[in-house]
């Protein structure tokens, strides 16, 4: 089945805006973006929709994972660390397996999920990580949880070791795979997970990016969920021009003020 995610996308293909930004067959091509500023709160939605996660759900599968040791009264052990450092930073779909088995599958996902107030997101049917269904609403709040400031609202849920290992292994993501929310960076300093699949019955691929980055002097959380794409190159090309969207939607830092949400 190619439902997993996993994989690598050449560095031509992030060059490429094939269709970025022009409608693509009617009805066909579906973007979700969310962003917000971690400093001021100012906030940016543009669409909506539920999407299949595709691999970004490996990083909700190391929420639980971390979530779970916790519980315990201890870090991840380290094979669960080997593990959870394959799935984040080489998007390996076997490691996720294990670790998926390990959280309880789709019933101790949503256990995790429930803990952790994503409220639209629920695990794979038949067992499949890659099918879970989820919102560009319920990434911003798991970023939230992995990688948000220190101190604030929902940040206690997670330890401060448990994060930074987020933030570590996030942040490490293989340069093939370092497109989407990366390439609004101000500098080399970001934290992503990307999911990208074609879908089994119609071929069309899913694309998806969030993370949290520096872009134009703002501490922003970015998420832009996409599916409906006849390549993966034109996936990612309209997820790059989604999020640079995005930021150029949220004002400069040095404007300061906050606008409504769009």
């Amino acid at each position: 089945m190619t439902e997993g995610g996993g994989g690598s996308v050449p560095v031509k293909a992030r060059e490429e805006a094939v269709g970025a930004g022009r409608p693509h067959g009617v009805g066909r091509v579906r973007v979700s973006v969310a962003a917000t500023d971690l400093v001021t709160g100012e906030s940016v939605r543009c669409g909506g929709g539920v999407f299949v996660s595709a691999s970004v759900v490996k990083a909700d599968i190391l929420a639980a994972l971390l979530l779970r040791a916790q519980d315990t009264g201890r870090g991840p052990t380290a094979a669960e660390r080997s593990l959870a450092a394959a799935m984040i930073e080489h998007s390996d779909n076997d490691a996720a397996s294990a670790l998926w088995r390990t959280v309880g599958s789709a019933a101790g996902l949503d256990a995790a999920c429930a803990r952790l107030g994503l409220t639209e997101t629920v695990g794979g049917e038949g067992g499949y990580w890659g099918l879970t269904r989820t919102t560009a609403a319920d990434r911003l709040v798991l970023l939230r949880r992995l990688l948000g400031r220190d101190g604030e609202e929902g940040a206690d849920l997670l330890g401060g070791g448990a994060r930074a290992l987020a933030r570590t292994l996030m942040g490490q993501v293989v340069a093939a795979q370092a497109w989407g929310v990366p390439v609004v960076a101000d500098g080399p300093a970001w934290a992503v997970k990307n999911g990208w699949m074609p879908r089994d019955a119609t071929g069309l691929w899913v694309v998806h990016s969030f993370g949290r980055v520096t872009s134009g002097g703002r501490d922003c959380l970015l998420t832009v969920l996409s599916d409906g794409h006849a390549t993966m190159a034109e996936g990612v090309a309209r997820v790059e021009a989604a999020a640079r969207a995005a930021m150029a939607a949220l004002r400069p830092a040095a404007e300061g003020g906050r606008r409504p949400a769009g």
